[in-house]
């Protein structure tokens, strides 16, 4: 097994969640350097992580049998990983199957994600003086349209999950924003399909040995 992959990561961000279940599921050994969002006005703001990382951010992955090549964005990770490592694969090979899941968790990761992650509510609390009651309405209101429309597309998906009885790319992607969803008490009965497909893969080990709680950088 190899283990020349080091990813930069944060325990709570959702985009290396989404990279340490992808990780699993493809059963690669790697390495996490933990990257602090908050500590120290960020440690990703740091010039020894700028260096790494221009766009700041994490995850960042580094294949270190491909040159030390790194790989920022986490979906462009996940593919990158689909196409080095293409057993298990994590995306259908129907051609429509898997547009659609690749719909869905751009979806997440593109239109629900961003308005909700750590440095946006920073700069609503910080600059903008947002307080904490409407910064949460601001939250779930984002959460609810945004779950709503993956809810509706579930039911385009063939039954199962991305793989068929295997999780797959929407699962990596999906598994992270309910478990935001959920420390932000956004409510969630409205989307049975989605609260279904997660529940199978919490009961798996590659997400349980992902969640935040049990990464070594949690706090």
């Amino acid at each position: 097994m190899r283990t020349e992959l080091t990813l930069y990561s944060y325990w709570r961000s959702s985009a290396a969640y989404r990279v340490r279940i992808a990780l699993n599921l493809k059963g690669l050994a790697y390495r996490q350097v933990p990257v602090h969002l908050v500590r120290d006005g960020g440690e990703q703001r740091g010039e020894q992580y700028r260096a790494l990382n221009p766009q700041q951010l994490v995850p960042l992955l580094v294949d270190e049998a491909n040159g030390g090549a790194r790989i920022s964005q986490s979906l462009a990770i996940l593919e990158y990983l689909d196409e080095v490592f293409p057993v298990p694969a994590l995306l259908p090979a129907d051609p429509l199957e898997r547009a659609r899941v690749r719909a869905l968790a751009l979806h997440i990761a593109c239109e629900i994600h961003p308005l909700n992650n750590l440095r946006v509510l920073q700069y609503l609390a910080g600059e903008l003086g947002v307080n904490d009651e409407a910064k949460t309405a601001w939250y779930r209101h984002w959460v609810a349209q945004g779950l709503a429309a993956v809810e509706q597309g579930l039911a385009e998906l063939r039954d199962g999950l991305s793989m068929g009885q295997r999780p797959g790319y929407l699962e990596a992607c999906l598994v992270p924003q309910v478990y935001n969803a959920r420390r932000f008490d956004c409510p969630l009965d409205a989307y049975p399909r989605i609260l279904a497909r997660v529940a199978r893969c919490e009961a798996l080990d590659a997400f349980s040995r992902a969640v935040p709680e049990v990464q070594p950088d949690a706090t």
